[in-house]
């Protein structure tokens, strides 16, 4: 499997309902380092994965929806924990239909796979990984 992975990274805050949260029930702020892994099973004709720069732009444009903004007011993650895992889903789900609506050019049609992590610090961090 052929990969082309970028990076980006978004400002945050939130607060996580739950005993399990421990501290993080409270509001607190959270920078998260997004990696996006884009995979196919073979090259396009122009032996790309993916054009980078196209990639690069949904990954920002996608990121810019919730960039510096708290997500316990955010209406798409209106009743549901906005846990590090939940945000990696929804980033998933963003790059998916970009992807659908055809922002990443012809060479993505080819893709098999894809893949979001976020990276909550240096020692920790979530994914999201499925087919297309």
């Amino acid at each position: 499997m052929y990969t082309v992975e970028v990076r980006d990274h978004v400002m945050i805050a939130h607060s996580i309902p739950g005993e399990v949260f421990g501290p993080a029930q409270k509001l607190h702020g959270a920078t998260y380092v997004i990696d996006v892994c884009f995979m196919r099973k073979e090259l396009d004709e122009n032996d790309i994965v993916v054009d980078i720069g196209l990639a690069l732009d949904v990954v920002k444009s996608t990121l810019a929806i919730i960039n510096y903004s708290n997500l316990d007011e955010h209406a798409e993650f209106k009743g549901k924990r906005t846990t590090t895992e939940v945000v990696a889903r929804w980033v998933f789900d963003k790059v998916k239909a970009a992807i659908a609506a055809g922002k990443l050019g012809p060479s993505a049609k080819g893709l098999a796979r894809l893949k979001i992590t976020l990276n909550e610090s240096h020692n920790a961090l979530a994914s999201f990984e499925s087919d297309l």
